[in-house]
């Protein structure tokens, strides 16, 4: 029996699949459990027809983190903290503090588990924090650290 899977089975099929698998196993097992649908013509039109969205879906959202990589990357976010002897900061910057200055200063909001900050910032001056927006897309944020006055 064809069925589509509508989730992975491990060994079987994963999801959106279309296989021939045995008439008991698709019956008794897969079908029972949700796991899949028999692979008649109007559900496999239903399919494709997904399958074309999802592709849409994923263009817009990589032509929306492009273009927000390129407002970034235009973006100077200015922090001011405490500093000490040699510009080593009383404490250190996060990238929850770059995301909300980001927000409050500039409009462009940005996770901040989004920014690959390896360790919060500990010194004064210019850092670059790479930002993933998409997996395909990384832009560079720059941020300039400030001494109180």
């Amino acid at each position: 029996m064809r069925v589509i899977f509508l989730k992975d089975v491990k060994g079987k099929g994963n999801k959106g699949d279309v296989k021939n698998v045995a008439d008991g196993y698709a019956q008794n097992f897969l079908i029972k459990q949700g796991l899949a649908i028999e692979a008649t013509q109007a559900n496999v039109s239903t399919l494709e027809g997904q399958k074309k969205k999802e592709a849409k879906v994923a263009a817009e959202e990589l032509a929306e983190a492009k273009r927000l990589k390129e407002q970034l990357e235009k973006v100077t976010v200015e922090l001011t903290a405490k500093a000490g002897e040699g510009g080593r900061l009383f404490g250190s910057i996060t990238s929850k503090q770059i995301a909300e200055e980001l927000q409050k200063r500039h409009g462009i909001k940005i996770d901040k588990r989004k920014m690959e900050l390896g360790d919060a910032i500990r010194t004064l001056g210019h850092t670059k924090v790479p930002v993933k927006l998409h997996h395909e897309v990384l832009a560079t944020l720059d941020v300039h650290v400030k001494e109180v006055n």
